[in-house]
Order: structure tokens, then C-alpha cells, then sequence
């Protein structure tokens, strides 16, 4: 790959045109990234098609029309008696029907009457709504008729975030697009080019047909991924095999373990001790452990890593625990440091927070072998972060953190283990082929004593009933979750909103808390904090899915999740994870809408009849593929941007065979794996 593209395609979107640092930020919230490669991986969900119609009686509500309008009148939106009245544009089709062009933000108003002048016609293209009347919503296209044509006739629509629009989207890709016809070279590789010419049929798609996982551009893209991902994995095995261990045999110190079995309030699983068996041999062998701890929620994942950590200690040797937030940091340290000083080792806490001289204490025990175990964030791998002797590597949440962040960690010590957790349960025929570089361990056993959570399905019709319910389980000390899918409510959903439910409830319980993802982080630590402390008066918390890991109250007994038939199976089983983790009975509500779809509904029977993270996992393979399991903040696995499992498996099996014949690493190749971010930093 030519300097000039891949400088290109590494751009921060913030300096495409119309973008800045604002839209940029939003954009990295959807892309997980924000430079132009992001966004061309990003793909369209699929395509809407805009005809053009003279009468708007020949459409069907819920349509999306395109259909030109003669300005009759307006009426200014205003708040009449509490109740908010949108800003109003009527209007007359050719045929003379009358249409309403409704704007619900007054912020706007002038901007959008200037758009829409009395007595003049535009075209308006927008999605027909039922009313009184025909009724266009924030239409998505306002032209003058000689410009009509740039209303697309079809449209492909992006999964998007707060604050960005299809047009947005559709803009920034036909300015990346532009440039990269000026970038890509003639003498570039013909496959690369062939690469970006797939990109650019997907994201101009012109019909949902080409955006099928069996499209001729879609399983090319898909391939080409695949490729990526099961090269850098063999890669990755190879050189880890030819990779000598520190120090070996590593001389035993200390006498650790004994002190932490004395430690430990109860008896580990079977499973726990199968794993515990499996690292420690791979601690002793003469190849650096690359291992992944696979557990379902509640399984006991994090003892067994405390485990490693302590054998690590015994022939002085440091660990690295990393967690991907601060509050999942913190209740590491809080679970694990008291333990820690039991048995004699020094543990200690670092992340962004920490500033000024007590960072550089921490540092300074850290770099005189002091500190046995650190646990903590991003700063973990900082540029002024030293260890003495880094043995172990422990990652939490490893889906969360690239290679290039693990490999930065690793980079830390010379050649240390790592030992990656996974709280997602992913069925092992999959496994082995997301994590080929990495041994597998599962635990599939929950500690002894732990209640099963009783789990049942509600219609949203008896929101009243389950109140009272509620009322009395508080009213007894129960602390309670409820989540809701949208911060915020708009005009065109009927999915529950966190901040309408959060004012209903505080109707009745005073003291319910508030949190979501659009708070300051810092405010939301402090809710949650709040809410974990026993002491507190605290005992509901709404909240979105931002508590979906790394939450750990032992006290919360109920969890309440409304429209739990949009959730995914997996989101669905994490979230019903923050409740049953201590000795008392407790209860996940879910609550479905009138307008649940079947494949809604199945998934919440599924739940209601196992709590089997890896019958779950299994269940939602067979409903959705990895199309939509992988990639997604709710499922938790690798981000694949065009690969579906079920669709594509004589891929997976076409490309792990290449890779495995490959003897060297081809330019093609390399460049696929800078594009997808596979192994990258890897030494090919």
C-alpha cells in the first residue's frame, strides 16, 4: 500500500470536510474509531427506496414518499397547557390533497421556514405518518424543484448515533470516496484496488440485495476479512511458539498458594480447578501462555485469575490486571486487595485518575518490584509506566481492548503470559476460530450455593401491577435495576426512555437513581457507587445498558428491563448478570411491548428457560449468525464488519486454510490486516 493512501485512509475524520471535532467524536461513538478506514467499514444496514409520487393518496403510511408540495400556510409550534405543539407546514400535493409537514425542534424554526416559503413548491421526501391527515415527520430531503434529483431514488441507510443524520453519512462518504479515486494509483496491488471498488458497491448499494451475505461484494469483503483475521492469528502462533519463556524453570521464591487456598471463604468449583491445572502448566512451560478463560456470569473467572496472579508472585515475578473502565477497575481492586494482604502482596490500583505525587508513588513501586499486582485501565500502558520483572498479563473483557493495546501491555515485560477473560460465552466451534492465536479454558460451573435467578416475562400493559410489586420487595430492602433502551424519548418510537421512567418512579420511590451513557462519568461512578453502598438510601437505579458488565452489587436482588424484546440474547443474559450474586433469591423482569416481534418473543422465552450462558450462546447463533452477534457493544465479540457465520462458513474454512499454507506474509496480506486491524503490530 502506497504512503499516500494508507496516510489517507489513518485521517481523523475531524478534518474531512463538514466534520470537525464535534461530528468526529460522534462518528468514534458509532465506528468504534474515527478515522476514513472506520467509516469505510462501517457498513450500511440497508436500502431505502424513495419514489416519487404526484398524490399522496396513492401511499400507504409508514411509506417513505417522495412527492412534490405547494407551501399553502404556517403555524408556529408553541407549548400549550404543558403540551408541546410542533411547528406546522400545510401544504397541497399536485393533485390538491392536503399534507402536513410537522417539525418538532422550535430551535430551527426560522431555518426550516426559509426551506418551506408560503406559496412555493418543493419537493419533500420523508416517511408518511398516520394522522388525521397525511403527515411528514422532520422530512429528510427539502428541495427547490429544479433540484429535485438530488433526492436519491434509493438511499442506503447507516446504523447511526445521536447527532448524526443519513446525510451526514451519505456526505462524508461521497467526499472519501472522491478522494480515494485520486489516491489509489494505477500500480497499486490489482487486489487492493478490487478491494475498494467491493467498498464502494456496498456503501452505494441499490437495492438490500447488495447487501446480502451472499452478494458477489459482500462475500469478497467478507473473505478478505476473514483472511485478515486468521492470518494474524497464524502469525501470531507461530511467533509465540518460537518464542523462548523468560526465565525458565522459574525458581519458586515464596510460599503463596497455601496462604491464598487458607484465604479463600469457600471451595473452588471442579471447572475452576481444571483451569487453574491448565495455566499453571502453561505458566511452566517454555512458551509464553497466550490462554482465554471463557465463563459464564457469576462463574468465578475473576478468583481464578487472582490464582495466576498469586503464582506469579511466588517466584517474584509482577501482574498487570487490565480492566476497560474505571469502575470495573475499582471493584477489582476492592474484591482483591484485602486477599492480597492477607496473603503478604503488595497490591495497588492505577488509572487515569491518578495524578501528581501519589501517581508517582505508585510508579516508583511499580518500578522497584514492589508492587506484586496492579490493577487497572489504559494507564497501565502508559509511556512512563515500568515494571521490574511484568510476568503476567492479565486481560478482562479482552474483547474490549485491540491488539495494539494488548500487545502495548506485553511490551511492558519481556515476553510475558497472558491470560484474556471472557465473561461473553461463545460456543467452542466458534472460539476456536475467533481465538485461533489463544488455548481455551471454560468454566462451565457456577459456585456452589448460588441461587438461580428466577426469570419471567411481562407485558408492558401491566406497568402498574409490576410497580406494586416492586413497592413491596423495596419496601422489604430489596435493591432493584431498571433498564430502559433510550435515554431519552422522541416522537417516533414507543421504546421506554431512562429519564421519562426515572421521573415516573421517583413518583414513588424518592431516593431511585439516574445513569446513562450521556452523563458526565464521573457523576455516573458517583451514582453507582452510591447505589452499591449498603448504607446508602439508595435502592433503584435506572439506568441504560451502560451497566451492562462491571457492575457488582451484592445487595441488588431484582433487575426490571423494558422493550427486552429489542435486546439481543447475549445483552439480554449480561444484563441479567448484575443481579443473583450474592446468597439471596432474586428476579429479572422482562418487560415486552405490545408491538413485540416473534423472534422478540422467542428470545425471551429462551431466557426464562435457562440460565446457560453457553445454551444461550448457542441460541442466539442459530437465531441471528455472527452477523449480528459479532461486532456489537452487546454481544461482546470480535468486530467483524462483513462476516455472517452462518452465511459465510466455506469462508472461514477457505481462509484458515490459506493462511495456514502461507510460509511468508504477502504485501497483500499485510495491507489487509492494517485495514482490519488484525494484527497489525504484529512482527510478520
Amino acid at each position: 500500500m502506497k504512503k499516500e493512501l494508507f496516510d489517507f485512509l489513518t485521517t481523523d475524520l475531524q478534518f474531512i470536510k463538514g466534520v470537525g471535532p464535534v461530528l468526529a467524536a460522534r462518528f468514534d461513538e458509532v465506528l468504534s474509531g474515527r478515522r476514513v478506514i472506520d467509516f469505510l467499514l462501517h457498513r450500511p444496514s440497508y436500502v431505502r427506496a424513495r419514489d416519487v409520487t404526484e398524490c399522496i393518496t396513492d401511499a400507504t403510511p409508514g411509506d417513505v414518499v417522495t412527492v412534490p408540495l405547494l407551501v399553502k400556510s404556517h403555524r408556529a409550534g408553541r407549548v400549550f397547557r404543558g403540551r408541546r405543539i410542533p411547528t406546522q407546514i400545510l401544504c397541497n400535493d399536485k393533485m390538491g390533497n392536503a399534507v402536513t409537514v410537522q417539525f418538532f425542534n422550535a430551535n430551527f424554526l426560522d431555518y426550516w421556514l426559509k426551506k418551506l416559503p408560503v406559496g412555493q413548491w418543493r419537493m419533500v421526501s420523508g416517511k408518511l405518518e398516520k394522522s388525521t391527515r397525511p403527515t411528514i415527520n422532520h422530512p429528510e430531503f427539502i428541495e427547490e424543484m429544479q433540484n429535485a434529483d438530488r433526492i436519491p431514488s434509493a438511499q442506503v441507510i447507516y446504523p447511526a448515533g445521536e447527532g448524526l443524520t443519513q446525510k451526514t453519512f451519505a456526505s462524508v462518504r461521497d467526499q472519501i470516496f472522491g478522494a480515494l479515486a485520486d489516491k489509489i494509483s494505477a500500480d497499486e496491488d490489482a487486489r487492493l484496488i478490487e478491494f475498494f471498488d467491493a467498498l464502494r458497491h456496498v456503501h452505494f448499494a441499490a437495492s438490500d440485495a447488495d447487501l446480502a451475505p451472499q452478494s458477489e461484494y459482500m462475500v469478497k469483503l467478507a473473505y478478505w476479512e476473514l483472511l485478515a483475521q486468521q492470518s494474524a492469528i497464524v502469525i501470531s502462533r507461530r511467533n509465540r511458539q518460537n518464542t523462548k519463556n523468560r526465565r525458565i524453570p522459574r525458581t519458586k521464591k515464596y510460599d503463596l498458594m497455601e496462604k491464598f487456598n487458607s484465604a479463600l471463604p469457600f471451595e473452588m468449583t471442579g471447572a475452576q480447578a481444571r483451569t487453574l491445572n491448565e495455566i499453571f502448566d502453561d505458566m511452566s512451560g517454555d512458551i509464553p501462555m497466550m490462554r482465554l478463560v471463557q465463563g459464564d456470569v457469576g462463574s468465578g473467572k475473576t478468583i481464578v485469575a487472582m490464582a495466576a496472579a498469586v503464582k506469579m508472585a511466588e517466584s517474584g515475578e509482577q501482574t498487570a490486571f487490565l480492566a476497560p473502565t474505571d469502575t470495573l477497575a475499582q471493584q477489582h481492586f476492592a474484591k482483591l486487595k484485602p486477599m492480597c494482604d492477607k496473603i503478604g502482596i503488595v497490591c495497588d490500583i492505577l488509572t487515569g485518575r491518578d495524578k501528581g505525587a501519589a501517581r508517582r508513588e505508585k510508579l516508583i513501586s511499580l518500578r522497584s518490584g514492589r508492587t506484586r499486582v496492579v490493577i487497572g485501565t489504559h494507564a497501565l500502558f502508559s509511556t512512563d509506566v515500568e515494571y521490574k520483572d511484568l510476568g503476567l498479563v492479565i486481560i478482562d473483557e479482552q474483547h474490549r481492548f485491540g491488539v495494539s493495546q494488548r500487545e502495548a501491555l506485553r511490551a511492558k515485560g519481556a515476553n510475558p503470559d497472558m491470560l484474556a477473560l471472557s465473561a461473553t460465552p461463545i460456543p467452542r466451534t466458534l472460539s476456536m476460530t475467533i481465538y485461533g492465536d489463544m488455548d481455551i479454558s471454560i468454566i462451565n460451573e457456577k459456585p456452589a450455593g448460588r441461587i438461580p435467578i428466577k426469570t419471567t416475562k411481562l407485558s408492558a400493559a401491566r406497568m402498574a401491577e409490576l410497580i406494586v410489586r416492586i413497592k413491596a420487595q423495596v419496601d422489604n430492602g430489596a435493591k432493584v435495576f431498571w433498564v430502559c433502551p433510550l435515554v431519552e424519548g422522541t416522537e417516533t418510537t414507543d421504546m421506554s426512555a431512562a429519564q421519562a421512567r426515572y421521573d415516573e418512579l421517583k413518583k414513588y420511590f424518592p431516593t431511585t437513581g439516574l445513569v446513562h451513557g450521556q452523563m458526565d462519568k464521573k457523576q455516573r461512578d458517583r451514582i453507582m457507587a452510591e447505589f452499591a453502598d449498603d448504607n446508602s438510601g439508595m435502592q433503584i437505579l435506572v439506568a441504560t445498558t451502560v451497566i451492562e458488565v462491571g457492575i457488582d452489587v451484592p445487595r441488588a436482588t431484582i433487575i426490571v428491563i423494558e422493550n427486552a424484546e429489542r435486546f439481543g440474547l447475549a445483552a439480554l443474559h449480561q444484563l441479567r448478570g448484575r443481579v443473583g450474586r450474592g446468597n439471596l433469591q432474586s428476579y429479572c423482569i422482562l418487560v415486552f411491548g405490545r408491538n413485540a416481534s416473534e423472534d422478540g418473543l422467542k428470545r425471551l422465552e429462551i431466557l426464562c428457560e435457562t440460565d446457560d450462558g453457553f445454551v444461550i450462546a448457542e441460541q442466539d447463533l442459530m437465531m441471528r449468525g455472527t452477523g449480528e452477534l459479532l461486532g456489537t457493544r452487546q454481544s461482546g465479540w470480535i468486530n467483524y464488519h462483513f462476516v455472517n457465520y452462518r452465511e459465510h462458513r466455506d469462508l472461514f474454512r477457505l481462509a484458515t486454510s490459506a493462511a495456514r499454507d502461507m510460509d511468508t506474509i504477502d504485501e497483500w496480506t499485510r495491507d489487509l490486516m492494517y485495514i482490519f486491524d488484525r494484527g497489525a503490530t504484529i512482527n510478520a
